[in-house]
């Protein structure tokens, strides 16, 4: 199993207009669940607040960078761009079952300690759940390939 890696390198992939826009998108849904978190109250917010908000501006942009990289080396690139996509929109989905074990965490610890000791440790259950939640996503993912191999070697076998 490979490490958890950060790579500012794809940062440079990026245009000045592209960052622009996911911040203006993050905090318009920022804003808008402040909004609703004012109006319903702050269970209501906090579904929302779950919300990614940048995600569907990073989604298209991931889609769109890599259609263009391959596009340059002579390939159409759009089942790449999807699949780039697609990862995203997983490491989302990841990101919210932290943001769940944040909110658990936080409010479990809250009734029994003070604030900052309740926000490091909603902070460190939003960590584990994140690593733990990536970890079984890519135990399964390795499971279903090992399956899927050997069912095309039986099937040549025959």
């Amino acid at each position: 199993m490979s490490p958890i890696r950060f790579s500012p390198s794809s940062l440079k992939e990026g245009r000045w207009y592209e960052y622009l826009i996911r911040f203006a998108l993050g905090g318009a849904a920022t804003v808008l669940t402040g909004l609703i978190s004012s109006r319903y109250g702050a269970v209501i917010g906090g579904v929302f607040l779950a919300l990614p908000a940048i995600f569907s501006a990073s989604a298209t942009l991931i889609e769109k960078h890599e259609i263009r990289r391959k596009r340059e080396a002579g390939l159409t690139g759009e089942r790449r761009g999807q699949m780039a996509a697609a990862v995203d929109a997983a490491g989302a989905a990841l990101g919210a079952l932290g943001m769940l074990g944040f909110a658990v965490g936080f409010s479990m610890l809250i009734l029994r300690s003070n604030t900052p000791a309740a926000f490091v440790g909603a902070s460190i259950a939003w960590l584990t759940m994140a690593v733990l939640a990536w970890s079984v996503r890519r135990k399964m993912r390795s499971m279903r390939t090992v399956r899927q191999t050997s069912r095309s070697a039986n099937s040549r076998a025959r």
